[in-house]
C-alpha cells in the first residue's frame, strides 16, 4: 500500500465510477483506426489515461515495457505504441501486442523522430490524463494507479513523475548517473521542484503521468536543438503549473551507450544552458524584469550561461569565484570577484552555476546565513 494516497484513491474511485456512467450513457467513445495496419477498430470506451509510448528499433525490450503497463494494477489505460521508422522486428512485436490486448493500438511515425512520435500520439488520445513510457523501461505495479490518485488528490499538479531505478544489462550504472536519479527522487514537494527546475531536467520523462489539458495548454512537445522533455517542464512551470515527483520508486530506468541523451545534440550540455537561459529571462524566471546578474562560478558551466544570458538581453555584471588566481582578473570584460566582496543582496539577481553538488549545497547554505532569500535574491543554475 503507497502511503498517504486515500484521499486521492477516493477522487480516483469517484473518476472511474463517473466515467463508467458516461460510458453507459454512451457518452465517453472513440472511434478510430490502427494507423498503418490496415484493421479499423469499433467504437470504444474512452480509458482514464493513454500512454505514449514511441519505439525505435526497440524489438528486444518493448514487449517487456508495455507488459509492464498491462499487467499493473491500473487497467483503465490505453497504449498508443509509436513504430518511429524501426528497421528490426519491432512493428512485429507491436503488433502481436495490438492483437492480443486491444487497449494497445500501434501508429507509424514514419521515422520523424522523438517529437513528432510523441504530438502524433498526444493527438489520438483523448483521455484526461497522458503518461509516457520508453520502449526499454520496466513500469512498477503501481506506477499508473499511483500517478493518478495523486492526481486526484492535488488538483493544483499538472503533473507528476516518479522515483527511479536505474540499471544496464552490461556494466554497473556509472555514479554520476546514480547521483542524478538520487536527486530527482528527492524532489517530492512541489516546492522543491520549482525552486530546483534551473539546476538540471527535475522529472524522468518516461515516468511522469500529466493533465491532457494542462500539457494542450503548455503546447505540447516542441521540436528544435534544445532537450524537449526540460523545455517541457519550464514552460509548465513557466505558465504557473505545479509539478512534483512521487517519492516511491515506480520506474525501472534503463541505462545504455545508445541512448539519446548520450548521442543526440540536442541533449548536450550547452543545449540545456540556451534553454536554461530563456525560462531564466522571461515568465516567471528571476531575471525577467530585466535586473542585472552576478554568476556565481566562471567555470565553463557559468561562462557558458553568461553567454547564452547575453544572447536573451540580460546583463551580467561581475562572476563570484573562490579560485584565487581569478579573483580580481576579467573574464571577457567581466570583473571577478570574491565571496567576501558579495555584500548584501541589492538590486540585481544571483545565479549559483556550480555543478558539484556539495558545493552548491555549501553556497546556499552561506548564502541563506548572509540573510540572501532563495527565489527572491539568488537561484541555483547549475
Amino acid at each position: 500500500m503507497l502511503r498517504g494516497l486515500d484521499v486521492g484513491r477516493a477522487g480516483l474511485q469517484r473518476l472511474l465510477s463517473d466515467r463508467c456512467g458516461l460510458r453507459r450513457a454512451g457518452v465517453l467513445a472513440v472511434s478510430h483506426a490502427t494507423h498503418g495496419c490496415g484493421s479499423l477498430h469499433t467504437t470504444r470506451p474512452v480509458p482514464a489515461v493513454t500512454v505514449l509510448l514511441p519505439a525505435r528499433n526497440a524489438e528486444a525490450t518493448v514487449a517487456r515495457a508495455v507488459r509492464s503497463l498491462l499487467t499493473g494494477t491500473f487497467r483503465d489505460l490505453r497504449v498508443l505504441a509509436v513504430d518511429d521508422g524501426s528497421t528490426d522486428g519491432t512493428r512485429e512485436v507491436l503488433t502481436d501486442l495490438a492483437e492480443s490486448d486491444s487497449r494497445v493500438e500501434v501508429l507509424d511515425g514514419r521515422g520523424r523522430g522523438l517529437v513528432a512520435a510523441l504530438n502524433l500520439a498526444l493527438g489520438e488520445a483523448t483521455s484526461p490524463y497522458v503518461a509516457r513510457m520508453d520502449a526499454d523501461d520496466e513500469a512498477l505495479p503501481q506506477r499508473l494507479e499511483a500517478s493518478l490518485t495523486t492526481l486526484e488528490a492535488e488538483p493544483k499538479l499538472a503533473g507528476v513523475g516518479t522515483a527511479v531505478e536505474v540499471f544496464r544489462d552490461d556494466h554497473p550504472v556509472s555514479p554520476s548517473l546514480q547521483t542524478y536519479a538520487t536527486w530527482i527522487n528527492g524532489l517530492t514537494s512541489a516546492e522543491q521542484l520549482d525552486r530546483e527546475r534551473f539546476i538540471e531536467s527535475p522529472l524522468c520523462h518516461p515516468s511522469v503521468c500529466l493533465r491532457r489539458d494542462a500539457l494542450m495548454a503548455a503546447g505540447g512537445w516542441k521540436d528544435g536543438d534544445f532537450p524537449e522533455d526540460y523545455a517541457l517542464w519550464l514552460e509548465l512551470l513557466d505558465q504557473g503549473f505545479a509539478l512534483r515527483n512521487l517519492p516511491e520508486v515506480l520506474l525501472r530506468w534503463r541505462d545504455s551507450d545508445g541512448r539519446m541523451t548520450r548521442t543526440d545534440p540536442r541533449y548536450a550540455r550547452k543545449r540545456f544552458m540556451w534553454t536554461k537561459a530563456r525560462y531564466l529571462t522571461r515568465g516567471r524566471g528571476p531575471l525577467a524584469d530585466g535586473r542585472p546578474c552576478t554568476v556565481w562560478g566562471a567555470g565553463p558551466s557559468g561562462k557558458t550561461l553568461t553567454y547564452f544570458l547575453h544572447q536573451e538581453g540580460a546583463r551580467v555584471r561581475r562572476y563570484v569565484e573562490v579560485h584565487p588566481r581569478k579573483v580580481g582578473t576579467h573574464i571577457h570584460g567581466i570583473p571577478v570577484i570574491s565571496p567576501q566582496e558579495l555584500g548584501a543582496p541589492g538590486d540585481g539577481h544571483l545565479l549559483v552555476c556550480v555543478g558539484v553538488r556539495w558545493a552548491r549545497a555549501e553556497i546556499r547554505e552561506d548564502l541563506i546565513g548572509w540573510g540572501w532569500v532563495e527565489g527572491r535574491d539568488f537561484t541555483c543554475a547549475a
